[in-house]
């Protein structure tokens, strides 16, 4: 199988390109190198002059239309990630989530490739699954500015006030962005099913939870917790937990996400056609944030992490997968545990401003 790979000189988009190379499959990549990824003084990576790496904007249908020559399925990983600086990026994120993704499949449409498997993720179920325990499941609405400065971090129930308790989000769950990339992330969903309608192709969105990892980008406002965290240690500085550290996740290893979107393109092209599926990709192994900067801490020899009490309005409390579908339906497993993962991340190098990643 021939995949082009949007995005595929990134965190995630380079380790999906080993990962397809290794089940037999030909990679092709298509990526802007953005300095908002990939640092201000870029160099084209290795294999660009081969064929396999083209440098180009999903934005450019000129430049999609030479990337899906002779490709049969599209693994959509370009984009723009995090929360960004403040909303004055909303319409960078936009562009290169939303648009990017409309040119595309446009571009898919026309080239007659009918197979795609994006890159979503958890956060367009906003704030995860609660349980009150007079109310059953609820969902709670956004997070006080007031409550957060007073260090009130845990939502309440909308109906009595009660305390909840969070679980495991499954992809029936409501969706409910919260900041502007979730909006986008979303929007992305949307396009991927309407083309799948329209064009009787089948996609596939995989929901990813926190993916770190080697080759994170390091001292960017782009990048994930774990890799805030990371560079932090690499400085020789204490990370900064915000809130009172108490926020769940499920963290992921890249190596684990390159394996279920492997499994999944293998797999898209055989579902029924005009279809759409998202599947939740995690570990099933909820920590809370504060464990996981004590993991890295601990592994990369310190500094001991600082709870900080600083929040962000568009940050949600708990949000934790339920991967049960994906592991169910395609058979794809987590191999890497947390404390395994989190020992590898504290050793591993990561992205340097300026460094695009071999493929």
């Amino acid at each position: 199988m021939r995949v082009l790979v949007t995005g595929g000189a990134g965190f995630i988009g380079s380790e999906i390109v080993r990962s397809l190379t290794s089940a037999g499959h030909e990679a092709v990549v298509l990526d802007a190198l953005l300095p908002s990824a990939h640092g201000h003084a870029v160099h084209r990576a290795a294999g660009d002059t081969d064929g396999r790496m083209l440098v180009g904007d999903v934005r450019d249908r000129a430049a999609v239309d030479r990337a899906l020559h002779g490709v049969d399925a599209v693994c959509h990983q370009a984009a723009m990630v995090g929360l960004g600086k403040d909303f004055a990026d909303a319409p960078e994120y936009v562009g290169c989530n939303d648009l990017g993704t409309a040119v595309l499949l446009a571009a898919m449409a026309g080239a007659g490739v009918r197979s795609l498997v994006l890159a979503g993720s958890m956060v367009v179920y906003g704030e995860g699954r609660y349980s009150c325990p007079r109310h059953g499941t609820v969902r709670p609405g956004p997070r006080d500015r007031s409550d957060l400065s007073a260090g009130r971090f845990e939502p309440r129930c909308p109906d009595c006030g009660a305390a909840l308790a969070p679980g495991l989000v499954a992809e029936d769950a409501p969706t409910d962005p919260r900041n502007v990339y979730a909006a986008t992330k979303l929007a992305q969903e949307h396009l991927a099913s309407s083309w799948a309608r329209a064009t009787g192709g089948s996609a596939v969105s995989l929901r990813y939870h926190n993916v770190y990892g080697p080759g994170m980008p390091r001292d960017t406002p782009y990048a994930g917790v774990a890799s805030f965290f990371r560079s932090a240690l690499a400085r020789g500085e204490a990370p900064r937990v915000f809130e009172d550290g108490g926020q769940r996740r499920d963290f992921i290893h890249v190596r684990d996400v390159a394996a279920a979107n492997t499994v999944a393109l293998e797999a898209v092209g055989s579902r029924a056609p005009g279809g759409f599926a998202a599947y939740n990709t995690g570990s099933g192994e909820p920590h809370t944030i504060g464990e996981m900067a004590g993991a890295l801490a601990a592994a990369h020899g310190g500094p001991a992490p600082v709870v900080t009490g600083e929040f962000r309005l568009g940050d949600v409390r708990h949000v934790t997968a339920d991967s049960r579908r994906l592991r169910e339906e395609l058979g794809w497993r987590p191999e890497v545990g947390f404390a395994e993962g989190m020992a590898d991340f504290a050793a591993a190098p990561l992205r340097e401003a300026g460094a695009a990643l071999p493929v």
